[in-house]
């Protein structure tokens, strides 16, 4: 549930709670003044005694109430009677006068035979003229007036009007009961307060907390909230911010612990070379080399190293701009049978010269396309079997390359039977200035860079590179490129 949700249902329960509050009040109020929910109007005019006749009611009372005072003996009129009591009838009351013990008028509304004797006494003085009464289960309310007739005897007025019973209970509950609406009213504030707090300010402060381990760099830790509203959206975006600044910090960590290994793998391969440099040279100039053929080897020697320094700054250099994505790309479709067939054919005197047996073998018909830079795929296969070249050791050399193709990939594997590569060193073989031999000696030849160059470019085909290898007993490297269909072709061309 959203927070826009919850804030609405809060303040429209707060709203309502409270109109029920309003109007529940006024109600006991009502009832207890008047004694009639219909009365609701009636409880501004109470004045804060209870006036159990209605407005219309108290006007007939007071009209007979005068007349009492200046016409007595009317008061013995039944006709005069019978006329008052129609009148109160349409309020809802009745019409009782007595004289001395005698009834001289009853309304028919009543039809309480104990009517006569739940009327209070008579007082002349009419110190309380409204009060209330009860007949068995039923509950009245009355004014009265006590006066004498010409002849001196006594005679009361009443106008009385039944009631709920429900309006004594009420005010005699009625402190009781505000007491507990007012709680009620303060337990939902805070019942609601407690929810919004929950379910809002509880989890933007454990954001807080949050933010500032955070700030404070400490990226190890996992927010535990889990809400489907804004807050567990703030919180995803807080968890996913996190994890990218984990992973960040840690990417950096790892850059910075590359710089440095790859700064220390330069220097070591650009060290040996430029000792043996330094070396051939004192030995020229102290005139070790006394002799043409020594000078001429001597020489030779350095222009070696000078060649094997050049070629591990210029694939130093492609790897930079690799890694950097700096290096252009020039892609065009070619069919990838021409290319191995003319690879194939360059490698193939290099092969037969040390003795190495190539296996040619497509697995396919027909043209092969894939988009690709030929220049940087040819550095790629050209590095390939320069690092296989480099551990094979067997008396009867073997190299092969097999092609394979399915309507969306080419795989290409190189395979030689070299020595193999060991289980630990297989994953790492992709990576910059990795060798086998942790000693890094380079008696073997190369920069440490070929398969890393290899493994770049083939990712910038939008390919993927792997290894197997069984130690001992060789080694193999896939090439997977993207293929091409006709229709692309035709289109690209288009």
């Amino acid at each position: 549930m959203s927070i826009r949700i919850k804030m609405l249902l809060s303040f429209t329960g707060m709203l309502v709670i409270s109109l029920l509050f309003i109007l529940l009040t006024a109600s006991l109020y009502t009832i207890a003044a008047t004694g009639d929910l219909q009365s609701f109007r009636d409880i501004y005019k109470v004045h804060y005694q209870i006036n159990p006749l209605t407005e219309q009611g108290e006007a007939i009372f007071q009209e007979m109430k005068f007349l009492a005072k200046t016409d007595p003996d009317g008061l013995q009129d039944k006709v005069l009677l019978r006329e008052y009591d129609m009148k109160l009838r349409a309020e809802k009351s009745g019409l009782y006068v007595r004289r001395e013990s005698d009834q001289i008028f009853e309304s028919l509304t009543f039809h309480q035979p104990e009517l006569k004797q739940a009327l209070p006494a008579y007082d002349l003085n009419n110190n309380q003229i409204r009060s209330t009464f009860n007949i068995s289960e039923r509950f009245y309310a009355y004014a009265k007036f006590d006066f004498r007739y010409t002849d001196g005897e006594r005679g009361s007025i009443f106008v009385i009007r039944e009631k709920s019973p429900f309006a004594e209970l009420t005010r005699k509950l009625l402190p009781v009961m505000s007491f507990l609406l007012i709680a009620v009213l303060i337990i939902a504030n805070l019942l609601l307060y407690r929810w919004i707090t929950r379910s809002f300010i509880k989890p933007l402060h454990q954001l807080r907390s949050y933010a500032e381990q955070i700030k404070a760099g400490n990226l190890a830790f996992e927010l535990q909230l889990s809400t489907n509203d804004e807050v567990g959206q703030l919180n995803e975006a807080f968890e996913s911010m996190r994890k990218q600044l984990q992973r960040s910090n840690e990417l950096r960590q790892q850059d910075e612990v590359s710089r440095k290994e790859l700064i220390s793998n330069i220097s070591h391969d650009l060290r040996t070379p430029l000792t043996n440099i330094k070396g051939y040279i004192e030995g020229i100039r102290d005139g070790v080399a006394n002799t043409p053929e020594k000078m001429d080897s001597y020489v030779n020697i350095i222009h070696a190293k000078a060649v094997s320094m050049d070629k591990l700054v210029d694939e130093l250099f492609l790897y930079s701009k690799l890694d950097l994505n700096q290096e252009p790309f020039l892609f065009k479709t070619v069919d990838i049978v021409d290319f191995l067939e003319d690879s194939i054919e360059e490698l193939k005197y290099d092969l037969d010269d040390k003795g190495i047996e190539l296996d040619w073998d497509k697995q396919t018909s027909g043209p092969v396309l894939a988009s690709v830079d030929l220049d940087k795929l040819k550095r790629t296969v050209v590095n390939i079997v320069d690092n296989a070249l480099k551990y094979m050791d067997n008396a009867r050399k073997r190299f092969g390359i097999t092609l394979q193709a399915d309507q969306e990939w080419i795989t290409i594997a190189f395979k030689d039977n070299g020595s193999g590569i060991s289980e630990e060193a297989l994953p790492h073989i992709f990576e910059r200035f990795y060798r086998a031999e942790r000693s890094r000696n380079s008696s073997a030849g190369g920069s440490g860079l070929g398969l890393a160059i290899a493994r770049q470019i083939i990712e910038a085909h939008g390919g993927s590179i792997w290894a197997e290898s069984i130690p001992d007993a060789g080694t193999t490297i896939y090439i997977r490129l993207q293929r091409q269909t006709n229709e692309e072709t035709e289109n690209g061309n288009g």
